[in-house]
Formats: C-alpha cells, sequence, structure tokens
C-alpha cells in the first residue's frame, strides 16, 4: 500500500547520512529526479480512493519536503567544508605557483619619480584640498573677478556664492596660497595633485588630469635660479642629451613667465603626431611670482622673491614611456597596466 511505502522511505531518509558528495548525488538521483521514487509515489496517489487521498496527500507532501530539505542540508555543509581528495591535491613534491605581484600606475611611478628628483633638491612635498574657494584657487593668484585670465580655464563650479565660489581646484596652486598664507619664507616644496578641468576628452586632453607645481621663495631667488632647477630636473628624467629652449608666455600669477620646450622624446627631434612635427614638446610653465601673490599672502615682495613652476604628470608620463593616447590612463585596461610590472620602484 501507499501508506506503507511512504512510512519506509520516511524511515531510509531518517537514517541516511552521506559521507560525500558522492553519495548524496547518489540520494538526489533517487528519490528527486523526473523518474525518482517521490515522482512514482505521486503517480500512484492519483490512483488511490478519494478518501485515501484526503488522509495521504498530507503525509506525501510532508514526505517530498523531508527529501528536499535533506539533500539541501547536507549540500550546503558539502560546499562550506567539502573535504579534499588526495587526488585532487595532486602531487605535493611540485613546487607551488608563484605569487603574481601587480604593478604600480605609470602616473604613480612618474609622480614618484618627479617627487625624488625635487627632494634632492631640498623640495618638501606639500599637499591641500581638492575642493576649493575662489580666493585660494583664483583670487589670490591675481585672477581679479572679470580678469579674462579666468577663461583660460574651464571650471567645475560646485557651489555659488557671492564673493567666493566654491569650486573643484583647477591647478594646485592652491596649496602655494595655503602654505603662504600659513607660514614665512623661506619655501620650498613642490605640490603634486589631481586637478579638473570642464574639458572635450581626447587622445590629448581630459576632464581631471595630475599636476606637479614647485614654489621657491627667499631673499635674493632669481629667474637664474628657476633655469638651472629645471634644467636638472629634465636632465635627471629624460637623460643629459635632452634639449631645453624657453619660451616667453603669460601666466597672471608669474612676471616675466615662460613655457618650457624639450626635445621629442618619441621622434627624437624630427617630427612626429605628439610634438605635431615641430621636434619640440612643451612640458611646463613656469615664472617669477608676481608681487602681487606675494602680497596677497601676507609676504613683503621687497624683501623676497620666487619662482614657481607647473607640469602635468600626464604629459611627462607620455614623453617618459612612449605613449600617445592619455585616455589610457584612467580606462583601467589590464593589458595596458601589466606593461609595468617591472616597474615597481
Amino acid at each position: 500500500m501507499l501508506q506503507d511505502k511512504i512510512q519506509q522511505y520516511t524511515e531510509e531518509i531518517e537514517q541516511f547520512a552521506p559521507q560525500s558528495p558522492e553519495e548524496l548525488e547518489t540520494f538526489r538521483l533517487k528519490f528527486m529526479v523526473a523518474k525518482g521514487v517521490i515522482r512514482d509515489l505521486f503517480e500512484e496517489f492519483k490512483t488511490v480512493s478519494a478518501d485515501q487521498k484526503r488522509v495521504l496527500g498530507k503525509t506525501l507532501n510532508e514526505f517530498k519536503q523531508a527529501v528536499e530539505q535533506k539533500y539541501k542540508t547536507f549540500q550546503e555543509q558539502f560546499a562550506s567544508g567539502a573535504k579534499v581528495s588526495k587526488k585532487e591535491i595532486g602531487d605535493l613534491t611540485l613546487p607551488g605557483d608563484g605569487v603574481v605581484i601587480g604593478s604600480r600606475h605609470p602616473l604613480s611611478l612618474v609622480r614618484k619619480e618627479i617627487v625624488e628628483i625635487f627632494k634632492k633638491l631640498g623640495f618638501t612635498v606639500a599637499e591641500g584640498p581638492e575642493i576649493e574657494d575662489d580666493w585660494h584657487n583664483f583670487t589670490a593668484l591675481n585672477f581679479p573677478p572679470e580678469h579674462p585670465a579666468r577663461d583660460m580655464q574651464d571650471t567645475f563650479f560646485i557651489k555659488k556664492q557671492a564673493g567666493n565660489d566654491i569650486a573643484l581646484r583647477t591647478h594646485t596652486s592652491s596649496v602655494q596660497v595655503r602654505m603662504m598664507e600659513n607660514g614665512k619664507p623661506p619655501f620650498r616644496s613642490i605640490m603634486p595633485g589631481r586637478v579638473y578641468r570642464n574639458e572635450a576628452i581626447s587622445a590629448r586632453a581630459h576632464c581631471f588630469f595630475h599636476q606637479v607645481e614647485g614654489l621657491y621663495v627667499d631673499e635674493g631667488v632669481s629667474f637664474m635660479d628657476l633655469k638651472q632647477t629645471l634644467y636638472h630636473f629634465v636632465q635627471e628624467l629624460f637623460g643629459d642629451d635632452t634639449q631645453v629652449r624657453f619660451r616667453p608666455s603669460y601666466f597672471p600669477f608669474t612676471e616675466p613667465s615662460a613655457e618650457m620646450d624639450i626635445s621629442c622624446t618619441i621622434c627624437k627631434g624630427k617630427g612626429c603626431n605628439l610634438c605635431k612635427y615641430t621636434g619640440w614638446v612643451e612640458i611646463l610653465g613656469c615664472g617669477m611670482v608676481d608681487p602681487n601673490v606675494l602680497e596677497n599672502c601676507g609676504i613683503d615682495s621687497t624683501k623676497y622673491t620666487g619662482f614657481a613652476f607647473g607640469m602635468g604628470i600626464e604629459r611627462i608620463t607620455n614623453l617618459k614611456y612612449e605613449i600617445r593616447d592619455l585616455r589610457l590612463f584612467s580606462e583601467n585596461d589590464v593589458r595596458f597596466l601589466k606593461q609595468f610590472e617591472t616597474e615597481l620602484i
């Protein structure tokens, strides 16, 4: 009878205690598949009388639930603490797999190298907030409210407020302002960090990038000091055979101002896409700190002079590793990043 069969199988599953996933799989194949015990019992249930169905229906459903619960319990047990056989372990005498070491990002490598060069020249490292107010980002750096030089940088504004808007910093020069406001000369520091500008993303531009700026303020600092510092930096980073030239330029916070070019490291001065077939690549802007900036920060411009410079780390990295598209730096393409696995400095 159906009642006897259910009772017999119920006793069997109550005593069932598999010792391996294989035994559990045998249990599943016996009871739970399309042609298993449960399916057969339900087929037989269709043939019993209506009076018996009222009694056996509940018993049969409870039996089915007990089978499923038994299987689920042991399945979870084997999944969380399955015993591993010697066959699965393999040959213990073989050497183990080596530890895969990651790589530093190329921008991190170049930033570290730049910092190390300037540290040898006595520069310290200073950092500041990426969200700045108008005073530190523009006004203190000789950008009056209606000055046309503000149009040189498309800014991401966060909050408009009368006289002192809040924005993502467009350069790390704001760190220079904070340093000069809160200290006394001499200053000799570099300011690495991320900056933001509202620009169209392309192979040559991005809406965020990284800078290293430098500041040296003391008595008697001259443009000659600036040139010799940057000459040394270029030769340390790119090699003694790198050619350098300075071109007059304009920046609101320096006077006189200049842009520094180096001979293209990719085409060696012959002309290529990166250098626009001129043989030269501009790598930084520089100049003597404008007296107005010193006065805005509470420094006597009749006693102290200084120089400042700023460069994009992406541009330097492009030249150093011959990378032609700076979008690669922020796409997290493992194929690209793996090229720097040996560059662990």
